[in-house]
């Protein structure tokens, strides 16, 4: 299976690059005021407008750097009705794939107090890599906030 990385902070993370749709540059972002934490604002993506989050700044309440690396990724996210809405993450040190069988990821013992989005782990070399699971990324409130708003916009 195929992985998409990118960190927040120092530790690196991966995403099933079958979720994704397209990885971005910083573009310009439509801010929303009022936003739950983590809500960058809007995107337009093809000229369809796309809620962006902060993936560093969900988890570690810091916003993401403005490295060269930092991209958008464009990512599908499965709505209630079974449908998929776009979703944009923003992260940093979006570099890199990484080829792993599913297998070779564990669960890390510590799920029930841990936040939904961050599944199991491997190892890769001295490292440690989590897979992020993007239909458990946001919190109840962010997801009918954001999947609402796409609704009603279009």
């Amino acid at each position: 299976m195929l992985f998409l990385s990118f960190s927040m902070g120092t530790d690196r993370y991966l995403i099933d690059v079958h979720q994704i749709e397209e990885v971005l540059p910083r573009i310009g972002v439509k801010v929303l005021p009022g936003a739950p934490a983590g809500v960058v604002g809007l995107v337009s993506y093809d000229g369809i407008p796309v809620p962006l989050i902060d993936v560093t700044l969900l988890a570690l309440g810091r916003p993401s750097e403005a490295r060269l690396s930092t991209r958008i990724m464009i990512t599908r996210y499965p709505s209630e009705n079974g449908e998929q809405r776009l979703l944009g993450l923003i992260a940093e040190r979006v570099t890199d794939t990484l080829e792993r069988d599913p297998a070779d990821f564990t669960p890390f013992g510590l799920e029930p107090g841990s936040p939904p989005y961050l599944g199991p782990v491997a190892s890769d070399g001295p490292e440690i890599i989590q897979w992020v699971k993007v239909e458990t990324l946001l919190s109840e409130e962010i997801r009918s906030a954001l999947l609402r708003q796409a609704h009603m916009g279009g």
